[in-house]
């Protein structure tokens, strides 16, 4: 693929998931930001495009056997819903609980020298608070939606079309989008203090792993699951 500073991040994404991790270490959004040129991207992140342009060109092609976002934008869209629900959605599930247990011991331990943690905690909760019922809504409503398009139905549902519930989905991932990224600026990139403990480091962590994995869970829904389903849409109505 030929990269211009006005190739969309997301497009780049899709065509080389190699660039996934190397955006992440920069904070450039592909996920929400995902239909922003490279240039327009770059400037939010404030990073010196022609910079990333040349470390573009120093990275290694994804690693064989590894899922590729790519493999995604052909592969029927029930497979893809089914993906997320199993990988991303199960993944936080099980993944929050441990993180607030992990954050109530540091609280206890360090919170007095650390006044920072506080807000951390909110962060974190009105994270938890927002993803719980939004995955609700994906799995209940938009989900099957989504496949009764993909069987050649009209679908029936109180919003008329898949762009409604789509808006609101997107809404609500540009939040989760700004949590992260106060999260990430409070937390100094997720730099354990000097004098913090094991269960700090896990915590910072997992904080971490977080991040990196609900960017890429945007992405799919983002940048390939909701297009798709809106050009299956017009499809069946046409």
């Amino acid at each position: 693929m030929n990269v211009e500073l006005n190739t969309k991040v997301g497009e780049l994404v899709l065509a080389r998931p190699e660039t996934m991790r190397y955006f992440e270490r920069l904070g450039i959004d592909y996920c929400c930001g995902g239909h922003r040129s490279l240039e327009e991207a770059c400037h939010v992140a404030n990073q010196a495009p022609a910079d990333i342009l040349k470390g573009l060109e120093t990275l290694e092609p994804f690693m064989a056997g590894v899922s590729s976002p790519r493999d995604w934008a052909q592969a029927p869209l029930a497979d893809l819903t089914q993906h997320i629900v199993s990988t991303h959605h199960d993944y936080l599930r099980e993944e929050m609980p441990r993180l607030e247990l992990l954050l109530e011991k540091v609280l206890r331990a360090h919170g007095e020298r650390h006044p920072e943690l506080g807000r951390v905690t909110e962060l974190y909760r009105a994270l938890v608070a927002d993803l719980m019922p939004h995955m609700m809504k994906e799995e209940q409503i938009l989900f099957p939606f989504i496949g009764q398009l993909e069987q050649g139905q009209s679908g029936s549902s109180c919003f008329g079309t898949v762009q409604s519930p789509i808006r609101v989905m997107e809404l609500e991932h540009e939040a989760v989008g700004a949590l992260l990224v106060e999260l990430r600026e409070i937390t100094g990139t997720y730099t354990v203090p000097a004098d913090g403990c094991a269960t700090f480091r896990a915590l910072y962590d997992g904080f971490e792993t977080l991040e990196q994995d609900l960017h890429l869970h945007i992405y799919l829904e983002n940048q390939i699951l909701h297009p798709r389903a809106v050009a299956l849409e017009a499809g069946v109505q046409a």
